[in-house]
């Protein structure tokens, strides 16, 4: 049965509420959640953090009795199993709707269609598929999480209109504009982890943490350190929730870094570098959905010939550098035929600057097999 323009409409209502979760609701999904009788909203809820109340709960709670023989469009399949909170299916099956539209079906193996299977057994009608794709992009990085066990990584990237991040001696202070600088707040802000490498920190002394928003918390700091250079003294460490993987950890500088409030963990490859594959699918057990790359072009070259990165976010800015400024990424390409090629998926502007989005990873490879309109 093809969905109404009503229907349109009340799950736009609800990708729009689940996006309040946007920096929130990490390692869980962003899910919003309408419910509706004779045509009008009689409850609405969504999720705004893990061990609280799922989306559907919050707007059953809303809608109280008038939630019976209400149609709920949510932008997420409803679990049908307990964790922190019980099953979302049963709580509807309880209240008596009739109808559930989810947007998409959980790519999560505990539920997987078991959500929209049992509301089905227990006589409410379904239908699954309506914003898919929307609802996919809000939560990129769990679906990726739940598909591939690691997470979603975004690269980060401000340089010159001749694609220069620094000068010779790292001057990069400021290439991109002061609204480049405040976007990129955005990125850290619903990322649940910032990747960098030692580089960047002997360089730069970075902070990596999120500024000018409130939420209530700060995303895991990571730095790619072989030989374990990192400084007890380094701002980044300044704030707690720091992880430094290495290739072999020589115990008095992994304990000066341990007692400076750092996790030290080795994840070493055959070569004596950080394995990174591995450190991904480590942060993809610890929950991490989407992780944001802001490091120098040896890291951010690694990461790109290990087909690791899934999209680049790139402020361009209208100045010029020159040579032998630093660049983007270190590739060592020796053919054109070798040259990478990602979509653009976006280009807007950003104060003076220019915002490049990139896709290496197209989201529709990460969709569920089953993930369909019904």
């Amino acid at each position: 049965m093809p969905f109404s323009p009503a229907d349109y409409s009340f799950m736009a209502q609800a990708l729009t509420l689940a996006t309040r979760g946007l920096y929130t609701t990490t390692p869980n999904p962003r899910v919003g959640c309408v419910l509706v009788k004779d045509n009008r909203i009689v409850g609405e809820g969504w999720h705004r953090c893990a061990g609280e109340p799922h989306a559907e709960v919050h707007a059953l709670r809303a809608a109280g009795k008038n939630a019976q023989g209400a149609t709920a469009y949510v932008t997420l399949e409803p679990c049908s199993h307990h964790g922190r909170t019980p099953p979302c299916a049963d709580a509807l099956i309880a209240a008596g709707v009739k109808r559930v539209v989810a947007a998409l079906r959980d790519p999560n193996p505990l539920v997987a269609g078991r959500g929209l299977d049992r509301l089905s057994a227990a006589g409410i009608e379904i239908a699954s598929g309506l914003f898919e794709t929307e609802a996919a992009e809000l939560n990129i990085g769990f679906v990726s999480r739940m598909v591939r066990s690691r997470p979603w990584l975004r690269v980060k990237t401000g340089c010159s209109l001749d694609g220069r991040t620094a000068l010779p001696d790292g001057q990069s202070q400021w290439i991109t504009s002061a609204a480049s600088r405040s976007d990129v707040q955005q990125l850290r802000a619903r990322s649940c982890a910032m990747l960098t490498g030692i580089g960047t920190v002997l360089l730069d002394d970075p902070q990596l943490t999120v500024r000018e928003l409130d939420t209530g918390r700060q995303p895991l700091r990571v730095i790619v350190d072989s030989q374990l250079r990192t400084s007890p003294d380094a701002q980044i460490l300044r704030t707690p929730g720091v992880l430094i993987a290495c290739h072999e950890a020589d115990t008095a500088r992994a304990k000066n870094l341990q007692e400076a409030g750092a996790e030290v963990l080795v994840i070493a490859d055959s070569d004596g570098r950080v394995d990174l594959q591995a450190l991904l699918e480590e942060l993809g057990r610890r929950g991490c959905n989407e992780v944001t790359v802001e490091a120098g072009a040896e890291l951010v070259g690694a990461l790109l010939k290990a087909n690791l990165v899934d999209e680049w976010v790139l402020y361009q800015a209208p100045v010029l550098i020159g040579d032998p400024a630093r660049g983007v990424a270190n590739l060592g390409l020796h053919n054109l035929s070798q040259k990478l090629a990602p979509r653009v998926l976006e280009k807007t502007d950003c104060g003076p600057d220019l915002r490049w989005t990139l896709r290496f990873t197209e989201l529709t490879t990460l969709l569920p097999p089953n993930s369909q309109a019904q």
